[in-house]
Parts: C-alpha cells; sequence; structure tokens
C-alpha cells in the first residue's frame, strides 16, 4: 500500500492527532491551538516541587520545546513532592535537569528539550531566556524571583511565577498584556531574616504539586492564546481549608524599577544583568558559587531553584571553621567542647548528632546566656569550652560563629554542615 489512508486538515501528524485527542476535543481549542502549542518554547527555572508538575504536563500536552534550568542533584529528602524524579535518580545523585528531562521523554518523545545545567544568574540569564515564548518560575528563593522577572521584562516575555511553603501556595502571571510585573507586586526583596524555607516551616507534598499543576495550566494558556490568564490576579491556596482565592492585583506601577516608565535596570556592558541588585543584603540568599535546585518557594539553606542563588556562604576564614573529619576526631579524643545544632528545633528532633545541644539561631540572641552557661568550664580555673556550631549546610551556622563572637564566645564553625557530615564521616546520617 503506498501511504497512508488517511488525512486531516489541522496539520498534525497522526501520532499527535491520537496522542492529543483528549485536549483538541475541547471547544475553542482544536487543532489550533494544538498547534500553537508545538510551535512554542517555554523555559522552566527549577525542577524540583513546583517545576516537575509544571514539566510534565507541558511535555504532556505537546509543547513543542521546553528548557529545563536546574543546577541541583536529586536527593532522598526530595521525592516525597518532586514527582519528576526516582529514588534510583536520588541514590545516584543524578542531576535534576537531566533527571526532569528523562521523565518528560518518557512521558513524550515528541517534545524537544534544552537542558541549562549551569543555572541560572545574572550573566547567563538573559541569553537564556530569549528563545523562549514564556517563563514559569519554578525557584525557591528571592534572587531567583527577582532575576527572572527582570529578565523577562527586558526581554517582553510572560511570566508564570508560583510558590508554595507549608500548607499554602501562591500563583499570577506577570507581565502579560499590560498587567503588572513582579517588581509592581514586590518592589524591594525580603530580608533573609524573613525567607522562610521548606527545611523549616515544612512543606505538604501535594501543595506544590497543586500550584505546579496549576503553573502549567496558565502556560498552556498563554502559549495556545485560550481563555483568560491570570494576569492582575493572584491566586491564592489554602490547603487545609481546602480554599482558593482570587485577589485582584494592583495595575502596572509607573515608578517601577523593571517596567516603569523610568525603569532603572538595564544590561550590563558584558550584555548579562548587573549582579549587584541580586546579591546578599536585602535578598535571601548570594549570587556565589553553590549548589541550586528546584523548589517550591523556599527549599532550604544554599540552595536555590534553578539558579545560582543560595549558594554556599563565604562567611569566615578558615581558622573560623572546622571540617568534618576535625570534628570527629576531636569527638573520639574527648576534647571538651559544646556542640551548638543552630536547625529549626523540628528539624533537631528528627535526627541530630550524639550530645549536640539544639539552640536555633533565631533564637540564639535571647538565649546567649544559656549558650555561655553551657560553654562555661566544669572545673574552677578551667578554660571554657569553645563552641562548634553545626547547621543543615553551613550556612546558617556561619551566621551563628559570626553573632557569638560578636558576643564574646568563643565558637567556630561546622563546614558544611550535616550534609557534608553524612558524606564525609557517617553515611547513614539521615541528613533532611
Amino acid at each position: 500500500m503506498g501511504g497512508p489512508t488517511w488525512g486531516g486538515e489541522g496539520g498534525l501528524s497522526g501520532e499527535e492527532v491520537e496522542r492529543y485527542a483528549r485536549q483538541t476535543a475541547l471547544p475553542g481549542f482544536g487543532p489550533d491551538a494544538q498547534l500553537r502549542l508545538r510551535g512554542s518554547a517555554a523555559l522552566v527555572v527549577g525542577a524540583g516541587g513546583l517545576g516537575s508538575p509544571v514539566l510534565l504536563y507541558l511535555a504532556g500536552a505537546g509543547v513543542g520545546r521546553l528548557g529545563i534550568v536546574d543546577r541541583d542533584a536529586v536527593e532522598l529528602s526530595n521525592l516525597h513532592r518532586q514527582v519528576a524524579h526516582s529514588t534510583a535518580a536520588a541514590a545516584a545523585g543524578a542531576h535534576k535537569s537531566e533527571s526532569a528531562a528523562a521523565a518528560c521523554r518518557a512521558l513524550n518523545p515528541l517534545v524537544n528539550l534544552d537542558v541549562h545545567r549551569e543555572g541560572l544568574s545574572p550573566a547567563n540569564a538573559l541569553d537564556l531566556v530569549s528563545p523562549y515564548d514564556v517563563v514559569v518560575d519554578c525557584s525557591d528563593n528571592a534572587p531567583t524571583r527577582y532575576l527572572v522577572n527582570d529578565a523577562c521584562v527586558l526581554l517582553g516575555k510572560p511570566l508564570v511565577s508560583a510558590a508554595a511553603i507549608g500548607t499554602e501556595g501562591q500563583l499570577s502571571v506577570y507581565h502579560h498584556r499590560g498587567g503588572p510585573c513582579y517588581r509592581c507586586l514586590f518592589p524591594e526583596p525580603p530580608a533573609p531574616r524573613h525567607c522562610q524555607r521548606c527545611s523549616e516551616a515544612g512543606v505538604l507534598g501535594a501543595v506544590p504539586g497543586v500550584m505546579g499543576t496549576l503553573q502549567a495550566l496558565e502556560a498552556v494558556k498563554v502559549l495556545a492564546d485560550v481563555g483568560e490568564s491570570l494576569a492582575g490576579r493572584l491566586l491564592l491556596f489554602d490547603a487545609l481549608a481546602g480554599r482558593f482565592q482570587s485577589v485582584k492585583l494592583r495595575g502596572r506601577q509607573p515608578g517601577c524599577a523593571a517596567c516603569g516608565d523610568a525603569p532603572s535596570l538595564a544590561r550590563a556592558a558584558g550584555g548579562g544583568l548587573d549582579p549587584a541588585p541580586y546579591a546578599e543584603g536585602g535578598q535571601c540568599g548570594p549570587w556565589a558559587a553553590g549548589r541550586a535546585g528546584g523548589g517550591e518557594g523556599g527549599e532550604g539553606e544554599g540552595e536555590g531553584a534553578g539558579a545560582a542563588a543560595g549558594g554556599a556562604l563565604r562567611l569566615l576564614g578558615d581558622s573560623e571553621r572546622l571540617s568534618c573529619q576535625e570534628a570527629f576526631a576531636a569527638q573520639e579524643r574527648g576534647e571538651p567542647h559544646l556542640l551548638l545544632d543552630v536547625r529549626p528545633e523540628r528539624a533537631f528532633r528528627m535526627a541530630a548528632l550524639r550530645n549536640s545541644v539544639n539552640v536555633p539561631l533565631a533564637d540564639l540572641e535571647a538565649r546567649m546566656g544559656e549558650v555561655r552557661r553551657l560553654a562555661a568550664p566544669g572545673e574552677p580555673g578551667a578554660s571554657a569550652r569553645p563552641v562548634i556550631v553545626v547547621c543543615r549546610r553551613g550556612n546558617d551556622s556561619q551566621r551563628a560563629v559570626q553573632a557569638l563572637r560578636a558576643a564574646g564566645v568563643a565558637a567556630r564553625d561546622l563546614r558544611g554542615g550535616l550534609y557534608a557530615w553524612k558524606r564525609e564521616v557517617d553515611l547513614t546520617f539521615p541528613a533532611c
């Protein structure tokens, strides 16, 4: 037989007709909208709790090209919500962007995938965003959120942005059809002390799943040009109450630094963005070399979705820090010291190093007298016990050491925190 026995007016292949039949059957969608999806490209920043459902649903819907931006590796603690990844990927320490791409490829081999393992930074943000029609921000830290917004404004791209933490989520579409950008609503980023992280506040796994699915829906509406987007509105989700609420947002602000009448943001000399507006000091993390993972509004010390934000801090000199091997050797020799764990109480109760004492970083200043008493010498005439400070990844512990030293308490930081302890001393330790 020479050639197919069927024909169609939509321009879709036989496989596409069958694969997308249930959505092309929708009134107001049809093959025209499907062809618009096939000819479109979406950049997803972060392949974690939000990014996982976004990527899977956009791939399933038939978006022609998907870009995945993430620098992190898959970890066991990700899997209760980051459904694009597997236990095997976590055991292998697979790269999140590669793992997510494999999941999308398995779901729909017709989709073209761009894997951006280098993450997002001020230097490359414009180049990464430029080829795509819409950007879906699934990041977990303030610097990335502002950077993604600014790149979208400069390049004229719509931005679908969501956040999920605890049992709540929010979602909007920014810089679309005359609506406000992210900076119009939030001109200044929050101070680091006001940034809650999932490692501290927790997150119910299905919550980022719900918000990510809604992000995918908004991206499909924008790309296929169907329905009414959330531009100009903020969708709020309360999981425990089972309640959604839509709030009308104020419009574009003439004084906005990104999209206002006289914007102050511009390309840097090298073609990227000036990194200064995204540096620590009014941000939730520095633009430093470090890890970056998929997240949902806050993913723990030193993690940032798809970006170089939230990397390893460098607040202390080498003499003020202690390696895990050195700390373990001191324990084995029985040297007197106070092991101070500055993680939130919930995390400490789940798993902690033996003989450590918990004083959360948020309570450290108020409990400084208690720490002094704990470090006091056991015998008259003896020196105070040195304090070794530990946290999850070695960022908050450095801040704690600075506060302790300012209060006259001799202290050093455990470099790399409990994640380093797991790698270097005890593989059974459940760092989370």
